[in-house]
């Protein structure tokens, strides 16, 4: 359960436009997978551009630490990882619920140990996200996997090649796989593998550490093995959702941000949609501008996918872009099926917005006949005002504060510690931009079940 006291929050007075440039931090999505990924060679590595204030880095490098390794930071931006010697095959249980990253230790560990023993993972409340697809491609490349007292236990004297075909492109698991698979004997094969970019950084981060890894078409994998692994020094892509986060509050605070680090390339179905509703922005060498278009932009009918899709991570920010569009838009949640919970508050704040159970668009979803509401109807626009939020998890937090940004009135955000899990001092960019966003009260405990 989590912790009901929380000391900490975001007063947020909305109606100020957000103008300026900022810089993006390095993805937490990419940077927790390299730390963990570090471990599979006794040689020291380093990652440039990694978000050190943010806690779910903060999480995986006590995970890691608790295994052997030692992480140095200078700084704030660059990290030193060395792991001479794993001295521990055991994830606490406390370290295992806090996310579901220990899992991607199962590789390392069996690699240079035999045995891992893993507690059954948390995560955010976004529905139930398992990890059988991990374990079950364990199994496949020779794992003994036993499940007791709460926690996966697995030992193998080597792991070795398969073919692995995912049920589902799974982001976690084919990391998992990833990772294990570098220095199993033979040739894995991932079938049906998630190609998003923090997958695809990883892969070049284990690349230079001496892995050989091809991308084949129609999302297949295939990693030769090889017997050894080396440090590597690599610069961590910048953050795609922090980048839509901060576009998304340029727009519906009328305001004006360019973000440095922005990548086109990665944020290509983001960025159409922009235009789809008649948003402008600029395209720099290393930085993307913010701001401009239509106002009100138009309704449009969008769907979640796996990438090159759009990212079900974008759809909180954007559907409170939405309750500021003209018309009605659709919303098509196909990834997970309890991704429009933070829709109460934005409604509190004003929003019109319904859910519904039906599949509201043509990607097949995995839902479809299930009585989940994985879509949305938002009807706009509708002036948003102040109110008092209790942030649930990462990606519905950014989305309260985006919409207390473009609300008039004020907002006092709780339950601030799930930002600073995933996003690196959010409210100190935004205040550089002009935002009224104030942190009161002392640091809240991380809940348990994140």
């Amino acid at each position: 359960m989590t912790n009901p006291t929380r000391h900490a929050s975001y007063v947020i007075e909305g109606g100020v436009p957000l103008r300026g440039t900022v810089r993006l931090s390095g993805a937490k999505n990419a940077v927790t997978k390299m730390i963990v990924a570090s471990m599979l060679s006794d040689a020291p590595s380093q990652l440039r551009n990694a978000p050190h204030h943010v806690g779910d880095v903060a999480i995986t490098q006590a995970v890691v630490e608790t295994l052997g390794a030692s992480v140095t930071w200078k700084d704030d931006s660059t990290a030193t990882l060395v792991t001479p010697q794993i001295i521990s095959s055991v994830i606490p249980p406390d370290m295992g619920r806090k996310n579901r990253l220990a899992i991607l230790t199962a590789g390392p560990m069996l690699h240079r140990t035999g045995t891992a023993i893993i507690p059954l993972p948390g995560g955010d409340r976004i529905g139930p996200r398992p990890v059988n697809f991990h374990i079950e491609g364990l199994r496949q490349m020779g794992a003994i996997v036993e499940l007791r007292e709460h926690a996966y236990h697995l030992h193998t004297p080597r792991l070795r090649g398969a073919t692995i075909a995912l049920p589902y492109p799974s982001v976690g698991a084919t990391e998992t796989l990833l990772i294990a698979a570098t220095l199993a004997h033979g040739v894995t094969v991932i079938q049906n593998a998630a190609v998003e970019p923090e997958i695809i950084d990883l892969i070049m981060f284990l690349q230079k550490m001496g892995a050989i890894i091809e991308q084949r078409t129609d999302r297949k994998i295939v990693i030769e093995g090889v017997d050894r692994l080396h440090g590597a020094d690599h610069r961590i892509l910048s953050d795609r959702m922090e980048a839509v986060s901060l576009a998304v509050a340029a727009y519906v605070t009328n305001g004006d941000v360019r973000l440095e680090g922005a990548n086109q390339n990665y944020l290509l179905t983001f960025l159409n949609t922009l235009y789809r509703v008649g948003l402008d922005f600029t395209v720099e060498d290393d930085a993307i501008r913010f701001g401009g278009g239509a106002w009100p932009p138009r309704s449009i009918a969008l769907e979640t996918d796996v990438h090159p899709g759009f990212m079900t991570d974008w759809q909180q920010p954007f559907t409170v872009l939405l309750t500021q569009a003209q018309g009605m838009s659709v919303v098509h949640e196909t990834l997970y099926e309890d991704c429009f919970g933070y829709t109460q508050a934005l409604r509190q704040m004003g929003a019109d917005i319904g859910l519904y159970s039906k599949c509201l668009g043509e990607v097949h979803c995995r839902f479809r006949e299930r009585e989940y509401f994985h879509s949305a109807i938002i009807r706009g626009p509708t002036p948003l005002h102040g109110a008092t939020l209790d942030i649930p998890d990462i990606r519905a937090g950014c989305s309260y504060i985006v919409a207390a940004l473009c609300a008039k009135g004020t907002s006092v955000a709780y339950g601030i510690e799930h930002i600073e899990r995933g996003y690196e001092q959010l409210d100190a960019k935004l205040r550089s931009l002009g935002a009224h966003i104030e942190k009161v009260g002392e640091d809240a405990p991380v809940p348990d079940d994140v």
